[in-house]
């Protein structure tokens, strides 16, 4: 694992406001993969930021901006009462989020120990579906969703199938098998759109997984799920940059 540095910076949206972000880099010379890190539902918080530093670890320079900076800057919601976080995550809108993933994407390609070439995005619950976004706005290598509710139509929305023809890179979708809050229907639908829009993607069902899986501070992680999930990641990103 590569020695990291992180910090905190102010970015600068495109309707005039002002995102932070969490920034974890490589020490050291030459230029490295970009990764938009988009958050869950309860903000940029130590899971994020640990996401961050790790994917530094493996060589990328991993931005994660505070998509509800709008609202209520430097919110971190905890994962015992979701309701403060569906308020935050009900004001979203998806021309803000498109104008913070521009802004966050700007930032790592004016970086210049990032290869503006090689920027990928990976998400988580709610960040999911805004990772799916991203590979449809911007010019990515690649993108991974962990449980993007959303993304198909639910009772959230009208979710985001209609841009499955936009997506810039291959895309590696995770679900759990246990999970009722997104169920059986979406991660179906989803596989049905990229597969008519001729996306390359890869969808995996964790049978024994709920949702959240990945988190290791929620009652929902599974270990066993989550290592895997990490090892496919990896691996799919090492593919997608060097094609």
């Amino acid at each position: 694992m590569a020695e990291i540095a992180t910090q905190t910076i102010l970015l600068t949206v495109s309707d005039g406001t002002q995102m932070n972000a969490f920034l974890a880099r490589p020490v050291g010379a030459g230029r490295h993969p970009g990764m938009l890190v988009c958050q869950e539902a309860f903000g940029v918080n130590e899971h994020i930021r640990d996401i961050c530093r790790r994917l530094a670890g493996e060589g990328f320079v991993a931005l994660a901006g505070e998509l509800f900076h709008r609202t209520a800057p430097g919110f971190e919601g905890p994962y015992d009462n979701i309701e403060p976080a569906i308020q935050q995550v009900r004001a979203l809108t998806d021309a803000g989020l498109e104008a913070d993933l521009r802004a966050a994407h700007q930032a790592l390609s004016a970086d210049s120990s990032v290869d503006q070439t090689k920027i990928c995005s990976i998400g988580f619950c709610m960040g999911g579906r805004v990772s799916f976004l991203a590979d449809a706005v911007l010019p990515l290598r690649a993108s991974i969703s962990f449980y993007g509710g959303g993304i198909a139509p639910s009772q959230m929305g009208p979710g985001l199938l209609g841009r499955a023809g936009n997506l810039h890179a291959p895309i590696l979708l995770f679900w759990g098998g246990r999970d009722k809050h997104i169920g059986f229907e979406q991660p179906r639908a989803v596989a049905d759109a990229l597969r008519a829009a001729g996306k390359t993607y890869v969808s995996v069902e964790f049978s024994d997984a709920d949702h959240g899986f990945f988190c290791n501070v929620r009652p929902s992680y599974h270990p066993p799920a989550a290592a895997q999930a990490w090892a496919l990641s990896l691996a799919f990103l090492k593919e997608c940059l060097q094609a």
